[in-house]
Order: structure tokens, then sequence, then C-alpha cells
């Protein structure tokens, strides 16, 4: 068993290090404030070469592995966090459908604009009545002459205002009583299909989450992502790979709180010592280093066994799982180290805390999260 990085791996490492402190770090709390989607950055990650990263290089893609993917979104969320999640549902949720059950067709005319970050990646499943529920999907697609017609709506959707086409479920038909559900290919600017951006959130400000409403929208039927009526096991197995993700999210936000605490409890004094000085605080600091080098290891496993071709879907969700809950954690343990300068903006801690929220919430509950376990391990 070796724990050590590739050449590669350690050289992409670096590299996003290198970038994310130059680039990314510096204009995190300013977009924090603005919500200003961050543009720039992905034109320069695009010339960087690791918008896809982990697909065939046939189709513009780094030919790359899962780690080396949790590396980078590891990385860009140290620095930003909704950084993080913008690069990590492009790959994850938006090309990875499409690289997984796309035809070479599909894949030429889809992927590849997702690999040279022409267009972002964006998925669309959840809906207003089919959150965790996603078998409660209500959009519809009913084909008629060699074309699909949706009607429906998506909620709380990553990327779709800077995605040209995006994948999404829908019910293709009924079987006594019950849902056939697909995934289809939709250009967002087709006719009928609205992209709404005005959510007002709690953290992660800088990414795009979106609404999509769907009117009459009209696709080709070889629009058709995967089999008929597969879109479920689809969506299921793109998730997966998409907790990994997630739990790299997990530990780079945690990693910067770690550091940031660690930081001013080396500087900062009380009654006469550094506060690193004290045992209370010594102990914190190493709970905290302790999770996130835990978490750290359970997504390299995870994205290990994802590279090996071996079922992965417990590790995923244990990954995604520890690393969110952990996140929170140190989030909130380096506040309260810094004591009332944490609850201030400009410490920044208080966006790591409003950031590593969503982490146990998107790409299924830490609810779900368990339910999957509990599955995985015969309950």
């Amino acid at each position: 068993m070796n724990f050590e990085l590739t050449a590669e791996q350690k050289m992409i490492q670096k590299t996003l290090r290198e970038f994310s402190e130059a680039e990314v770090a510096p204009g995190a709390l300013e977009r924090d404030k603005t919500k200003e989607f961050p543009l720039d950055v992905f034109k320069k990650l695009s010339d960087l070469g690791v918008m896809g990263l982990p697909f065939p290089e046939e189709y513009g893609g780094g030919g790359a592995d899962t780690v080396s993917f949790a590396i980078v979104v590891e990385e860009l969320s140290r620095a930003c966090g909704s950084t993080g999640i913008t690069y990590s549902a492009h790959v994850s949720l938006g090309g990875a459908p499409i690289h997984l059950f796309g035809t070479p067709e599909q894949k030429e005319k889809y992927l590849v604009p997702i690999c040279t970050g022409e267009s972002f990646g964006a998925f669309g499943l959840t809906e207003p009545n089919a959150g965790s529920d996603a078998g409660g999907t209500e959009t519809s697609a009913e084909l008629e002459n060699g074309e699909y017609t949706i009607n429906g709506s998506k909620c709380y959707i990553t990327n779709a205002s800077y995605a040209k086409f995006l994948a999404l479920t829908a019910v293709t038909a009924r079987h006594e009583g019950k849902k056939e559900i697909s995934a289809l290919i939709v250009p967002t600017d087709a006719a009928g299909f609205s992209v709404i951006d005005n959510y007002e959130k709690m953290g992660l400000h800088a990414s795009n989450t979106t609404e999509l409403i769907l009117e009459d929208v009209k696709v080709p039927e070889e629009n058709l992502l995967g089999k008929k009526g597969e879109g479920f096991k689809q969506f299921l197995k793109t998730l997966d790979g998409g907790r990994i993700g997630i739990g790299a999210m997990g530990v780079g936000i945690a990693q910067a709180a770690y550091e940031k605490a660690l930081a001013y409890a080396q500087e900062r004094k009380q009654f006469g010592k550094t506060l690193s000085s004290f045992q209370a605080i010594q102990f914190k600091l190493a709970d905290m280093a302790m999770k996130v080098e835990l978490a750290r290891t359970m997504v390299y496993k995870a994205a290990w066994l994802k590279d090996q071709g071996k079922p992965f879907t417990k590790e995923a969700a244990m990954c995604k799982l520890y690393a969110s809950e952990i996140c929170m954690e140190v989030a909130s343990q380096a506040i309260q180290i810094h004591g009332g300068y944490g609850y201030m903006k400009e410490y920044q801690v208080e966006r790591f805390l409003r950031d590593a929220k969503l982490l146990e919430i998107g790409e299924g509950t830490s609810e779900i999260q368990r339910s999957v376990i509990a599955r995985q391990i015969g309950c």
C-alpha cells in the first residue's frame, strides 16, 4: 500500500497550489461580497489545460486520474470554495455523464467543449419536489416524430448560466404507475428554455446556482443520453463520482480554516503568551489537523478505487459525509480560536463556515449518505 503521490500528481498539486495562491485566493473575499462569478479564473484554468483533466485526451481532456481531479478541487477550494464547487460540478456533474454514457458522436459534440473550457458543465437533476428523492422527478419528455418535448423545472443547478448545454433527467414513460426516467442533453439556448439566477444564498456566493424552466423545449431523439429508461441508474453513478469532488472540497476548505487558525494562534498573545502555547488551543489544533488528514485519506481512497475500476459507492459516500462534517467542525473551531475577530469578514474564517454548510446538503445530504452506507453494509 503506497500513500505517496505519483510524480504527475505531485506536479498537478504544486501547479494548482501556486495558481490558487496567486490567481484565486487574492480575489476570494471580494467575490464573496460582490457575488461575481470567477470567469477570469476559469479562462486561466482553461489555459492550464485542467478543465477536462480526467477525461480522455482524444476529446481534449488531460487523461489524468480521479486522484488528480480531487487534488485540483482541494487546492481550488482551499483558496475559494465558490471556485472549487464550480470546477467540481463542471467535471463530475457536467462532463462525467457524457463521458460515461455518451455515444462517440455525443462526446465529440459535447464533451470536447467542456474539456476545452468553451462551455461549463452542468447537470439538471434536482427539482422543487425531487431533492433527496430524485425518483420523484416530475419533468417530462414526450417522444413524437423523432423529437422529445420537455416540460418541467429544475432547481439549485450549478453552472447553468455559463453552460451551452446540459444533461437533465426527465420522465419519458410510465409503466404500471412507475416512472421511466431517462437523461437528455439539452442546449440552454433552446426555445422555451429559461435559466434564472436570482437565489440569495448563505455561502458560496461567487458560484452560479440557478433555476431551470422548460416549456415545450424540443430536442432530437439523438440527444437521449445512454439508454432510454436508465436515467436513474446513470445519475446514481454520476453522484458517486460527484461525492468525491464534494469530499475534496471539504478537505480544501477545512485545510484553509485550519491554516488560518494555526497562524493566528501562533501570533496572537493573551496573558503574555501566544494562544498556541495554551494546551486547550493545542488540542483543538491537533484535532483539526488529524481530522483534515483523515478526510483527505478517505477522499484519496475513494478516488483510487474509482480509478482501479473497483466498487466505490460506499467509500464515496463515506468520504463525502466525513469530509463535509469535519469541514463544518474545523471551520467552527477556527472561528472560536479567532474569538471576536473570527466573526468579522476580513479574517475570512466566517466565510469558510458559510461555504462549508452546503457540503452537508449538496450531492446527497448527510442523512442520505448514511442511508447509502447502511445499504452498502447490508442493513
